[in-house]
């Protein structure tokens, strides 16, 4: 048995420690704010219980499969409602499109804006039911180590069949012309990833997932997501240590052998990383240990950061679903702005999370709990007056959509934006998503999972192998789980 060190408790981290402490080994997670779960942290205040960040429940079969892994179910720990409508995107003109969660209604939705569309949809689908099998269930278990992982004969006969090398924005073309259905089937790619034109057609495997999958809800949040991680990792035997900032990681003849703590030396006999991956290299590791140096950090392509208000009223909202998409400025406009030219956006989308209408236990009663997330160009300057412009900015065109002013109905409202992503995780330019999903930051290409250097070191998160999101978050930390335990098992 070896003593485990794991940094940070998001969801990647709990998912290696889980695996770890289950194969036998002493493991211990060092966190450095007071609760666990990195962006998937819970935020109580005044009787209102907001996600600080994930709150888009998709690919229901990878959270079942971790469960599955150590003999549990997903409802042993938290219950699930599937939205309906899945979510609403408003677009100019106030016109509304509520996308339903059954996939018949949503061919009927196509067909009503776009004649022929059905069975475009139905074509389109079932190219992304294949890439989402072949992708969620093979190549994001690649640690993206060799070339050599991809040397199966079924897999590279459906390379063709992934797309890898197309373009998402053109792939989305060839089925459909209508701007508001291009603008549903991009969103996900767009909030979450890179430019359209710039993300592999591989990534219609989202759509699939949104859209025939379905948008789940878990009753309490995904803090309730990441409690039941955090009870699978402590049963294996896993142990945490909150308010417990890594300073450092000892390394002696190239062997991580501990690291500092508030001061204090903890050794150890192999670490993961699930910390900001370039915060670990840059500041925990001595130069000549890294595998990157700020070069190589200043070319890559993130994801955006984002701006934030946490918001609780003391009324209802009639005229609102569980999620909703402002779309009624130009997408590609404010793409370029995250994207190509970094700046504040001119005429931002954003998005409104209200988990309030599904759930009656998160805000007090005849109160809402509100989520507003505007999409930013990482590592802009930020200051609370910009926040406060953006903020009136939504609340304007949300006041025109819902019909009514909410502004004197505010009983709650907190903010948070690119300074405090840095300051609470350490994250890269204040990046939320992690690394775009390019094809130049695709599997091999992207950051490694392992040291080159400190061969028991090993990295799991949003900024590795598979990418960013919750669920390839949950899987990063499966397959860094079974690295180290592969070079454990080597050395003995």
């Amino acid at each position: 048995m070896s003593k485990i060190i794991v940094i940070g408790s998001g969801f990647s981290g709990l998912s290696s420690a889980s695996y770890l402490s289950a194969a036998g080994h002493e493991v211990h997670i060092y966190e450095k704010n007071a609760q666990p779960g990195g962006r998937a942290r819970q935020l109580k205040e005044n009787g209102y219980v907001f996600d600080m960040g994930p709150s888009w429940y998709w690919m229901p079969d990878v959270f079942e499969k971790f469960f599955s892994d150590f003999g549990y179910k997903v409802s042993d720990f938290y219950s699930l409602k599937l939205l309906n409508p899945s979510f609403d995107i408003v677009f100019p003109d106030s016109e509304i499109m509520s996308v339903p969660e059954k996939y018949a209604e949503l061919s009927i939705m196509f067909e009503s804006i776009e004649k022929g569309s059905s069975l475009k949809l139905d074509k389109f689908m079932q190219e992304a039911q294949f890439k989402y099998n072949t992708g969620m269930g093979s190549l994001v278990y690649k640690p993206g180590l060799s070339l050599m992982e991809f040397a199966d004969l079924d897999l590279m006969k459906g390379t063709f069949r992934l797309q890898v090398f197309s373009s998402f924005r053109k792939h989305v073309r060839k089925f459909f012309s209508d701007p508001r259905l291009i603008a549903l089937m991009e969103f996900p790619v767009l909030f979450l990833g890179a430019m359209p034109q710039d993300t592999p057609a591989l990534y219609s495997l989202m759509n699939y997932a949104g859209l025939k999958l379905g948008t789940w809800y878990p009753d309490g949040g995904f803090g309730k997501v990441i409690d039941a991680f955090l009870e699978v990792a402590k049963r294996n035997g896993s142990n945490i240590h909150l308010d417990s900032p890594v300073e450092k990681i000892i390394v002696e003849n190239n062997k991580a052998t501990g690291i500092m703590v508030n001061g204090k030396r903890i050794n150890c006999d192999a670490i993961i990383a699930s910390a900001d991956y370039h915060h670990v290299e840059s500041i925990l590791l001595d130069q000549k240990y890294r595998n990157y140096d700020e070069t190589y950090w200043k070319k890559k392509v993130f994801a955006p950061s984002c701006l934030i208000f946490y918001i609780g009223l003391n009324k209802k909202i009639n005229k609102l679903s569980h999620h909703t998409l402002f779309f009624d400025e130009d997408l590609e406009q404010h793409a370029i702005e995250i994207y190509k030219e970094p700046k504040w956006p001119s005429k931002p989308l954003f998005y409104v999370c209200c988990p309030s209408k599904t759930d009656d236990n998160i805000a007090p009663e005849d109160h809402e709990n509100l989520f507003f997330l505007m999409p930013l160009a990482p590592g802009l300057t930020d200051t609370e007056e910009l926040r406060e412009k953006y903020f009136n900015h939504m609340i304007t065109r949300f006041n025109k959509h819902i019909q009514e002013d909410i502004s004197k109905a505010i009983t709650y409202k907190k903010s948070y934006c690119v300074s405090d992503f840095k300051t609470d995780y350490h994250a890269y330019k204040g990046n939320a998503y992690g690394l775009a999903n390019t094809l130049l930051q695709t599997a091999n290409l992207k950051p490694s999972i392992r040291n080159k250097v400190v061969k028991n070191l090993f990295y799991t998160g949003q900024l590795t192998v598979p990418g960013p999101g919750v669920p390839p978050s949950i899987i990063s930390g499966k397959v860094a789980a079974g690295q180290l335990i592969k070079h454990l098992t080597s050395l003995r």
